[in-house]
């Protein structure tokens, strides 16, 4: 998906296409005249051909039509709810791609320095190195003609939280209280299932398939899921007898917990266990351009293990009825001494195997999102140091992103010689 030139020079469709796309998804959040006109600029700017999309270089190639202090103040400080656009988009060009799974996620906004909010200095993958960065958690709609962002988060460390000097100086909202980038990730899903949108399991990777957590709480909002996880995890096999004990003489009250009639034990164990019987050879799409994977699988039916005490022997919640039921799949191709990937799924029990391997292995396509959002529409590009800024400047990227995507679905968009 290439940056299209929508200068003074593009196709007059192209510009017309642009300016309606503008007003529809711009016009949910922003009702004052000025707010529109910067918002379509803006959205102009990441869409014109530069190797900088922050704000300087954008109104610099904008010449006459941008003033700088009214686009510095649109985005930094406007009170318009970047929410509401990301929405707008969503329902827009959601509905155009075939929605397969949402991805959920986080990647690094490199900083030069450390006064922008959040701004920490960790090992960072989108450096490959320690530096000096932001966290920003997303969730992205992933489908065969294409994804759209879902909405954004940005990471706030516990230092950040409890130092108000720069809570001030970057215009941290007093409501803003320290989150963890899971339980970010899970507002961000909540939120977005309550959109007109096509609904898909979500997907993840360790960070977030071993918080047992947000497994939990994607489960009790109807979220289905398959999320990546550790040999290490523990579950109960399947066959395990969850029974409440008979009540003993000297017991004044009856057992009211279930107790399983074995341990947990770790997937990779288990796998191990089971690989011999159970290897299914599965051919399903995968891709960029979707072509036909062939690999071996094994899939098994589990409990959850992770509300259980060992030292108590109860459950921490739902002690009334066993944990429940899930898919452990688990991927071991031919001539591997163990598995490469493992995964937990609340799917249904009769989910065909090809679906539930396409949909593990489809998180990949999130790294190439977050290059073409980074790479071609400045996503990492904000200097600013406004905590509102960061979530206007990812707004308006979604959008650009949106914009493009529509266009390359667009039947009657002059293809190139």
């Amino acid at each position: 998906m290439a940056v299209m030139a929508v200068d003074a020079g593009a196709p007059v469709a192209v510009k017309e296409r642009l300016e309606a796309f503008a007003g529809e998804v711009l016009a949910a959040a922003m009702n004052r005249p000025v707010q529109l006109v910067n918002g379509g600029l803006y959205l102009r700017g990441l869409l014109e051909e530069g190797a900088r999309k922050s704000l300087e270089p954008i109104v610099e190639r904008l010449g006459g039509d941008a003033q700088y202090q009214s686009m510095q103040q649109f985005l930094a400080d406007s009170p318009w709810d970047p929410a509401l656009v990301v929405r707008a988009v969503a329902e827009r060009v959601a509905p155009e791609i075939d929605v397969e799974a949402w991805v959920l996620d986080d990647t690094g906004f490199p900083k030069d320095g450390k006064d922008s909010p959040g701004v920490k200095r960790p090992y960072s993958g989108t450096l490959g190195k320690t530096g000096n960065c932001q966290i920003g958690v997303s969730v992205h709609a992933v489908g065969g003609r294409g994804t759209v962002p879902l909405g954004w988060a940005l990471y706030l460390p516990e230092d950040w939280c409890a130092d108000q000097q720069r809570r001030r100086k970057t215009k941290i909202p007093e409501e803003v209280a320290f989150k963890t980038k899971p339980e970010l990730g899970v507002e961000l899903v909540e939120r977005a299932a309550g959109w007109n949108l096509p609904k898909a399991p979500v997907l993840g990777d360790h960070a977030y398939g071993e918080n047992t957590w947000l497994r939990d709480r994607l489960d009790r909002a109807g979220c289905e899921s398959v999320l990546s996880v550790g040999p290490t995890t523990k579950v109960f096999a399947q066959g395990t007898v969850f029974a409440v004990p008979a009540k003993k003489k000297q017991a004044h009250r009856p057992h009211t917990q279930r107790h399983p009639d074995r341990e947990a034990e770790p997937i990779g164990e288990l796998i191990g266990r089971l690989r011999s019987d159970n290897v299914q050879t599965v051919t399903f799409r995968d891709g960029p351009d979707g072509e036909a994977v062939t690999s071996q699988f094994i899939f098994a039916r589990v409990h959850a293990a992770h509300g259980w005490r060992q030292d108590q022997r109860k459950w921490r919640e739902a002690a009334q009825v066993p944990p429940r039921e899930e898919w452990l799949i688990a991927e071991w191709p031919d001539g591997k001494d163990e598995p490469t990937d493992y995964w937990i799924s609340n799917l249904p029990a009769d989910t065909e195997p090809e679906r539930l391997a396409r949909l593990a292995r489809m998180r990949w396509k999130m790294e190439l999102d977050y290059k073409q959002l980074k790479g071609e529409l400045g996503l990492d590009h904000y200097e600013g140091r406004s905590w509102l800024g960061w979530y206007h400047h990812t707004a308006l990227v979604s959008a650009a992103h949106g914009f493009l995507t529509l266009e390359r679905l667009n039947p009657f968009r002059p293809r190139p010689a």
